[in-house]
């Protein structure tokens, strides 16, 4: 091994010392630390024993270990994984290999189970490999092994979430605060969807030109709710309005967030990843102060969520510049919005919230925009 890597180079020397042939295996454990807590943990980034077999990533369930505790195939590398750090080993030469899990006492055992070829007596064979232990870096695993950085999965938003990770980092290489990067992210991806969010305001725009003939409708019929729906949708068919495409972009947006989520979560290059002032790790909730008291739907650390505070007051702006809803019920729910995406953020990794934060900004000065450009 070497002082500036994270690979140990192994090999195994089995010598038969009798006076008969043997067929025998030789098995490499990878153990891991899972209890409950671990457990809880897995729910948002899976922790446990992972493998790269028959070309495909594969992780698997302690909880699953009792139904299949032994899978076979072409083994790239085997090992266990946490939210950040990963240990493999991986056979010089992937084969065909079986893998032996066991789950006893908070310690899952993932087993590789390599076939040796037949040793005659005072003969010996070689079995080599490669032991990696070290953080789940998209960058540091991709200068060992291609296969190796198959480990920074993040699940069914993979396909959206590496891009983001490898563009972050690229904005990173060029002005090294990860903040930043979050910001110059979020700009980049905003004028992507920008042609839709025009749109949109657009259409919000032509609502709010029949909100009073909306009202007249909903008061003329208010008891008779099936001719006021009647009478709404001729509305909505005379004037072109398509109450439902101010929430599209949303709705298209939604798949980048989640892949965001992920990716700001599990991605080791966040980790006590420094911003601005009290915002000393983008990967964790942001808190300024810390108590000795609980919060209500606050987990620890507890303090002052200053960011998540700006995010939901900039959810209230953009609420005030929106038009009203038709339906009464629906206005009450969108009042509601700003609180219910404060409470959710809250525990949130900072560098999402400020995803967010910076996202409803620059939607507001396009909804603005756009609107002055229609008034």
């Amino acid at each position: 091994f070497k002082a500036d890597s994270y690979l140990i180079h192994c090999n195994i020397i089995v010598q038969n010392g009798s006076d008969i042939p043997v067929n025998d295996a030789i098995s490499i454990s990878v153990p891991g630390h899972f209890d409950e807590e671990v457990n809880q943990r897995s729910r948002f980034a899976f922790e446990g024993p992972v493998a790269y077999l028959d070309n495909k990533f594969t992780t698997i369930k302690p909880k699953d270990i009792e139904d299949k505790d032994t899978y076979s195939g072409v083994v790239g590398w085997v090992g266990y994984t946490t939210r950040y750090f990963l240990t493999a080993v991986m056979p010089d030469t992937p084969e065909t290999s079986t893998l032996k899990l066991s789950f006893a006492n908070d310690v899952v055992t993932n087993r590789l189970v390599s076939q040796m070829p037949r040793l005659d007596p005072d003969k010996q064979n070689q079995l080599s490999f490669t032991l990696y232990m070290g953080p789940k870096s998209h960058k540091i695993l991709s200068q060992y092994d291609n296969l190796l950085k198959k480990s920074v999965n993040f699940g069914f938003f993979d396909i959206l979430a590496t891009p983001l990770l490898i563009a972050m980092n690229f904005i990173h290489d060029i002005l090294p605060n990860y903040g930043v990067a979050i910001i110059l992210l979020t700009i980049f991806i905003k004028l992507i969807f920008w042609p839709l969010g025009t749109k949109s305001y657009k259409s919000m725009n032509e609502m709010k030109k029949v909100q009073p003939l909306m009202m007249q409708i909903r008061e003329k019929y208010k008891n008779d709710k099936q001719r006021m729906n009647q009478e709404i949708m001729g509305l909505y068919k005379t004037y072109k309005v398509n109450p439902a495409s101010g929430c599209l972009p949303l709705l298209v947006q939604m798949p980048i967030f989640f892949a965001l989520y992920r990716m700001l979560y599990m991605a080791i290059e966040l980790r006590h990843a420094p911003f601005v002032g009290w915002i000393q790790d983008l990967s964790g909730p942001d808190r300024l102060f810390h108590f000795n008291f609980s919060i209500p739907f606050m987990d620890a650390p507890y303090g002052i969520p200053v960011l998540t505070l700006l995010m939901g007051a900039s959810f209230l702006l953009q609420q005030k510049m929106t038009p009203t809803a038709g339906d009464p019920m629906q206005a009450k729910m969108m009042m509601l919005m700003p609180i219910f995406m404060t409470v959710l953020f809250i525990n949130f990794p900072a560098g999402l919230v400020l995803y967010m934060f910076v996202n409803n900004i620059i939607s507001m000065g396009q909804q603005y925009y756009t609107q002055k450009i229609l008034a």
